[in-house]
């Protein structure tokens, strides 16, 4: 701790640490044009640094540099249940390894705050048309999810410094936004920026507060737990400046779909987003937690908004304490984190965007950035002929239409425009068609409050839209199972069946088994999908139905206008539904229970919850990067949800066939999410994806979609799983060759621990997401990149080939791939060495993450 730089913070009676001194110590004038992320790492270093690593670490910020790795210490992480749960498996499997190896596993705690919230565990399986749907989803959860809810239980009893939010309560996000984070942390009397990391990707909506928050793997997430620095270099940090007004009509959803398409564009992979600008000055934070949630989808790290009176505003809204409020406005002023103290910041790129410019829109049908306009529907070829042939679903029937995900739920004006939308359908006689799954699952109980207070609930329960769940559900691919007769329909006519969601996520796949493609949509314009019933619909111009005068009707006719939405914001949006809601919710988690046995009594027959493997067999061998054979060839784009899907597990997947053999009734397989904490299913599920393109399967001199893989020497085709049993049992080391951006989306630890399990000890690929990198690191798994202009095409790869990779590990060194043909012929390809930071490198050296902490842990034990 730099103490010298430590302050009184006028009028509060506590000290803060004098960012602003300590860069200006090195540079004068240099603090004035910092961007913000870089004044709250400057803060951080400050506060947290070792002072011999201050100034070289500081002069990084100042001089824009990037040749030297610095410490970042997260006041917080947060958790919802899937990753937490799993992060804390390999937590109490950590203890036994410990215990077992003679020391005290009761040691192993997290030692910065952490807080988990039970949110991914709820599948629709009672859509919005029934009244009791959130009881009886409650219920199916609670049953299925016993054994995880133990062990989630016990966690809270056994583990020190963890909060549990308990299932039926919302999702962390939105959470995290409306309560949890209170911008300014103060601890010990110091006053300090909140910061955390999370195990979710959408992690940064919180960043709209002015807070940075980053989603990072379940491994990065145990490891900040466990007290260590999350080592970085200076990211690359992009001014956004927003101008102009949104037009009429057009909602923060329609914004960002926008923005995203922009964004991804301009090649913002890894970068920390900053919006300013007139146009961002104009956006409630409400708009801007929009935004910010979507920064994966942009490919950002984070999309950072400063402090202003729009987060004054905002805070005062949800109902935070009086005191905590003039605390993050002094604070944030003497700081220099207030918008005001930064019109001097200065960024190496600056990117431009007319808020005037944004048109209604939905984007699919297969990713987040592909935007369609909705006035060009036809033209794009997404709408077409509207065919309503009495007693049959429709081409392109919308078969899910889901207002759900804290991208749009946290906003108050999109949910009161969806249920004014509702209103307004109701009073002309408009019904939802009766092949459309509706629901709505708010990410905080406030929203329900807010929505009865405008009398807009009843509205929208009438179309179908009753609250199904507070909790991540169809954008996380637990949509539920579909009414038998109209999933009868779809297979036998083989329908081109959609879903339409407000979510944040829509991948191939990921939604629904049975919805092929899915759109996002504003929570009101998914309304007026299930009001159409099909994606082949012009929403702009088709006629939803007719009045009782015979008048076709139109959306237009229906869509409420900005000033309504805003007068019934403004009468029902109040304080006191945020406290009422979160109050008693935060006394409960903060209630001290009895303490748990420091080690989990594993149970012998669970498929959700089994002791991990990360210490023992295989896992705990040399990896020799020698005579590996390619377990799959792929192409661009691949994300987790191709490499370890979170949706429904059917019964003929190799994950279904192991949980019937294990007693499970198919009703109750759940999703591949929820058994993450058991590896025996969780591998199961790599590669599992039936949209999967593996190069080195190929039908008619095409490559064949599924879950599939070539087993060699032989060229034996086989299910993927079926591949990795056989590699497994021959102890034969693997590699996977892909194309760009391997790895984006969700992040997703087992996307890396079921490669790991299968025996790839690496993956050379054009690029890759950042959490996936990570976790690859986190798990032991080399990442190489191929130099620019090479890649599997033009090496010709087929996957009949045995690689090695030569050369000494260090920072993004450069290597040798070694590849050897069937034919005999060699190849020598330089490929660059993914390991960036000297710290990633000591992580790979020792296993992973959790080799790497027990033997540090057992090193120190011993030496005290």
């Amino acid at each position: 701790m730099n103490t010298e730089y430590r302050k009184a913070l006028p009028g509060t009676g506590l000290d803060y640490f004098d960012a602003r001194a300590a860069v200006e110590a090195i540079e004068k004038g240099s603090y004035d044009t910092l961007p913000y992320t870089s004044r709250v790492h400057a803060e951080n270093l400050v506060r947290r640094c070792e002072p011999s690593l201050l100034t070289d670490a500081l002069k990084q910020l100042i001089e824009r540099k990037r040749d030297l790795d610095f410490p970042w210490f997260p006041a917080r992480v947060v958790c919802h249940d899937i990753l937490g749960q799993t992060a804390f498996v390999d937590l109490a499997g950590l203890r036994d390894a410990i215990a077992d190896a003679g020391g005290d596993p009761s040691l192993v705690n997290p030692v910065v705050p952490t807080q988990l919230v039970v949110d991914h565990s709820l599948a629709v399986e009672c859509g919005g048309f029934d009244k009791d749907a959130f009881e009886k989803n409650r219920a199916i959860e609670d049953r299925r999810n016993e054994d995880r809810f133990h062990f989630i239980d016990w966690t809270k009893k056994a583990f020190k410094n963890v909060d549990v939010i308990p299932p039926g309560n919302g999702i962390l996000h939105q959470i995290n936004l409306e309560r949890m984070s209170p911008v300014v942390q103060v601890q010990g009397g110091v006053a300090f920026p909140d910061t955390l990391v999370g195990t979710d990707s959408h992690t940064p909506m919180v960043d709209a507060l002015g807070v940075i928050a980053v989603g990072v793997g379940g491994l990065e997430a145990e490891s900040v737990m466990l007290g260590r620095a999350s080592w970085m270099r200076l990211p690359d940090i992009v001014g956004v400046e927003l101008t102009g007004e949104r037009q009429p009509g057009i909602t923060a959803t329609d914004i960002v779909l926008a923005l995203t398409e922009f964004l991804r564009k301009e090649k913002v992979v890894s970068a920390y987003l900053e919006f300013f600008g007139e146009g961002a000055s104009r956006l409630t934070l409400g708009d801007r937690a929009t935004i910010s949630n979507m920064a994966p989808e942009f490919g950002a790290t984070a999309a950072m908004f400063y402090i202003d009176e729009q987060t004054i505003r905002y805070l005062k809204l949800t109902g935070r304490d009086d005191k905590l409020v003039a605390l993050v406005e002094t604070y944030a002023k003497e700081a220099g984190l207030w918008a005001d103290s930064l019109a001097h910041a200065q960024y190496e790129r600056v990117l431009r965007f007319d808020l005037s410019s944004v048109t209604r829109n939905i984007a699919g049908p297969s990713n987040p950035h592909r935007r369609v306009p909705t006035a060009e529907l036809a033209a794009r070829g997404i709408s077409g002929k509207v065919e309503n042939e009495p007693g049959k679903m429709p081409d392109g029937a919308v078969i899910i239409a889901a207002i759900t995900s804290c991208t749009n739920t946290n906003n108050p004006r999109n949910m009161i425009a969806a249920g004014l939308l509702a209103r307004n359908a109701n009073r002309l006689g408009l019904v939802r068609k009766p092949w459309v799954k509706s629901s709505l699952a708010p990410g905080s109980k406030a929203v329900t409050l807010y929505l009865e207070a405008a009398g807009l609930m009843p509205e929208l329960e009438q179309l179908g839209f009753g609250v199904v769940a507070y909790a991540c559900t169809s954008c996380n691919g637990m949509s539920g199972a579909l009414d038998p007769v109209i999933q009868k329909e779809i297979v036998d006519r083989d329908l081109y069946a959609t879903a339409v969601l407000s979510g944040n996520r829509n991948f191939d796949g990921r939604i629904h088994p049975y919805a092929k493609q899915a759109f996002l949509a504003s929570p009101p314009l998914v309304v007026a999908y299930a009001l159409a019933g099909t994606i082949r619909f012009d929403i702009e111009k088709d006629v939803l139905g007719v009045d009782a005068a015979g008048k076709p009707i139109l959306l237009k006719d229906l869509w409420p206008s900005d000033d309504e939405i805003d007068a019934v914001a403004a009468s029902s949006v109040k304080p006191e539904q945020f406290r009422r809601v979160y109050e008693p919710m935060f006394a409960l988690a903060a209630q001290q229970s009895e303490r748990a046995d420091p080690l989990y009594d594993w149970r012998p027959q669970s498929t959700y919850i089994r002791r991990p493997p990360y210490w023992e067999g295989a896992l705990a061998g040399e990896r020799t990067l020698k005579g590996m054979r390619a377990l799959a060839v792929l192409g661009d784009n691949i994300t987790t949800d191709h490499i370890s899907p979170s949706n429904a597990i059917m019964r003929a997947s190799a994950a279904g066939e192991y949980l019937e053999k294990m007693g499970l009734p198919e009703e109750d397989f759940n999703s591949y999410a929820t058994h993450r904490g058991d590896h025996l299913t969780a591998q199961r599920a790599t590669f599992a994806n039936p949209t999967l393109k593996n190069e080195m399967v190929l039908e008619n001199g095409q490559v064949k979609a599924g879950s599939l893989a070539r087993v060699e020497p032989e060229g034996k085709v086989t299910r993927m799983w079926e591949a990795i049993e056989t590699y497994m049992e021959r102890k034969q080391p693997l590699i996977i060759v892909a194309g760009a951006d391997y790895g984006q989306g969700s992040s997703r630890d087992w996307a890396a621990k079921g490669v790991r399990l299968a025996g790839v000890e690496a993956i050379v690929a054009e690029g890759f997401e950042r959490i996936h990198r990570t976790n690859l690191v986190g798990m032991g798994v080399l990442p190489l990149e191929f130099k620019p202009g090479t890649n599997r095409e033009t090496l010709g790869i087929d996957g009949t080939e045995t690689f090695d990779v030569i050369g000494e590990r260090t920072p993004r060194a450069d290597l040798t791939l070694f590849i050897e043909r069937k034919n005999g012929e060699r190849l020598t390809v330089p490929v660059t060495c993914r390991l960036d930071t000297a710290e990633e490198v000591s992580i790979y050296e020792a296993g992973g993450v959790l080799q790497r902490f027990a033997q540090d842990f057992l090193e120190s034990s011993a030496a005290a």
